[in-house]
């Protein structure tokens, strides 16, 4: 088959009936039923589904953490790059756009829907609109005219300006969090009838019940009285009234309840709780752990937008408004945790002493741009590296020139001219001493608390010896 072109066709968002959402009560027993017709092998049907995730979306605590989710992606910064890494800023404007926006909204959207559908209208600018996902069908690549059709009558993967993003056995993460805010929402319910029950006294009038005059009276009170809660008991009648305050005196029950849906539903969506709410028994500690779960999810959230935006299909309908996409790539700037780049460079420095590391891989772990003409500063590096150490070693076989001769003639020095006088042996040394520390002090030398310690010891030749032992410059000594 043909693929549909766009001039000249009627948009698919115009071909189809579009019903608004179900918001009637929805209870577990309705939630079932959804996923059965949902996951029908042989009439698979999201419709009733979808109305369920458009209502428990209303719940304030489920749309702030999928909001916040969203949100940590969308607020990264995003480039497009070449092959060798450079940024193109001739797509800064349309990346920058609302439009390109949407587009990453309705990505991040599939995760928590299972799907998204986007129609491409053709001219200059990037512009589209949104297909109403009960009309999707992934399973059959269809678009249905009917919500309630369970197969379509367009075929999407024909159509070159629509983009579905989504898999057939994908039905979002709120397929998991339906359950909780369902619980929650009937849990409010109930709390509220509690507080309007027991919230105010509760007025009880006991009346003879053979005199109705009075009956009529009474009641004629209590109407005119307040809307609080009101008893006529006839005096005949036994009444008590159980009202559970002893497990769920103030209604602490409901909010435990609640709060333990809300902290499930965080974990389902961000991996943690900490980022949206405090706990009395949670420390620093804790929290950190928390945020890195959290970070993990966002990593893969953007590899995630950085592959549907690199698709071959959306790359090619980019390239029909006329964008320079073919060579190059989509990137976010992730970014820099100061305090791992800390411990890291620690590391990196310590094997880069033992084995050599690529350079790319400096740049990319730091963030760093690698400069055009990285391969000539290397060589220029290089040079100056080698005439420093030139330097180095000359000034360092001049020094161990001057203290060689030294030590030559301060041996032969002491020498004693009688070899049976131990005395004369040390006045030598001392002497040698002496000299030394002028040498010492005339030299100026960085070595000089090393030849200190060779002036000062009686040994000092033989400390002398061991230094020279772990020079490079040994060899001329030999």
């Amino acid at each position: 088959m043909k693929s549909q072109e766009i001039e000249g066709t009627e948009l698919v968002v115009n071909q189809i009936n579009v019903v608004s959402a179900n918001r009637t009560s929805k209870d577990i027993g309705t939630f079932k039923t959804a996923i059965n017709s949902a996951e029908s092998v042989a009439f698979p049907n999201r419709v009733l589904l979808y109305d369920i995730y458009d209502q428990i979306l209303i719940d304030g605590h489920l749309c702030g953490v999928t909001q916040k989710r969203i949100s940590n992606t969308l607020n990264k910064e995003l480039h497009f790059v070449d092959n060798g890494g450079h940024r193109i800023k001739e797509l800064d404007s349309t990346i920058n756009s609302n439009e390109f926006r949407e587009v990453i909204r309705a990505i991040l959207e599939s995760i928590f829907w299972g799907v998204s559908g986007l129609e491409f209208i053709p001219g200059e600018k990037l512009k589209f609109k949104v297909i109403p996902r009960k009309h999707i069908k992934p399973e059959s690549r269809t678009i249905a005219t009917n919500q309630y059709d369970s197969i379509g009558t367009i075929n999407y993967e024909y159509l070159s300006h629509v983009w579905v993003i989504g898999e057939s056995n994908n039905l979002g993460l709120l397929l998991m969090a339906a359950p909780y805010i369902i619980y929650k929402n009937n849990c409010y319910g109930d709390w509220a009838q509690y507080i309007e029950i027991f919230g105010q006294p509760v007025r009880v009038i006991y009346y003879d019940a053979h005199d109705k005059k009075t009956k009529m009276e009474l009641r004629e009170v209590l109407d005119e009285s307040g809307s609080s809660l009101a008893l006529m008991i006839p005096k005949q009648a036994e009444f008590k009234l159980f009202d559970g305050k002893e497990s769920n005196a103030d209604g602490e029950l409901y909010s435990k309840f609640i709060k333990s849906c809300n902290q499930d539903v965080s974990v389902l969506i961000l991996g943690n709780t900490e980022t949206t709410s405090s706990s009395s028994k949670s420390g620093l500690a804790q929290a950190q752990e928390h945020n890195k779960q959290q970070v993990e999810i966002i990593k893969s959230d953007l590899h995630f937008v950085e592959a549907m935006l690199n698709s071959n299909r959306f790359k090619a309908i980019l390239k029909s408004y006329g964008l320079p996409v073919d060579q190059g790539r989509f990137k976010f700037c992730l970014d820099i945790d100061l305090e791992s780049l800390r411990e890291r460079i620690d590391i990196d420095t310590k094997v880069n002493n033992m084995v050599p590391i690529d350079p790319d891989y400096f740049y990319r772990t730091y963030g760093i741009p690698k400069p055009k003409n990285f391969d000539a500063l290397m060589r220029e590096r290089n040079e100056l590296i080698r005439e420093v150490e030139d330097e180095l070693i000359s000034q360092e076989l001049s020094l161990m020139e001057r203290v060689l001769k030294f030590y030559r003639n301060a041996i032969e020095s002491i020498k004693p001219i009688n070899k049976r006088s131990k005395d004369m042996t040390e006045i030598n040394h001392i002497k040698v001493q002496e000299n030394s520390e002028k040498l010492l002090k005339s030299m100026g030398s960085p070595n000089e608390t090393k030849l200190n310690m060779i002036a000062n010891d009686k040994s000092g030749l033989k400390i002398f010896t061991e230094w020279l032992s772990g020079s490079r410059v040994l060899n001329i000594f030999k």
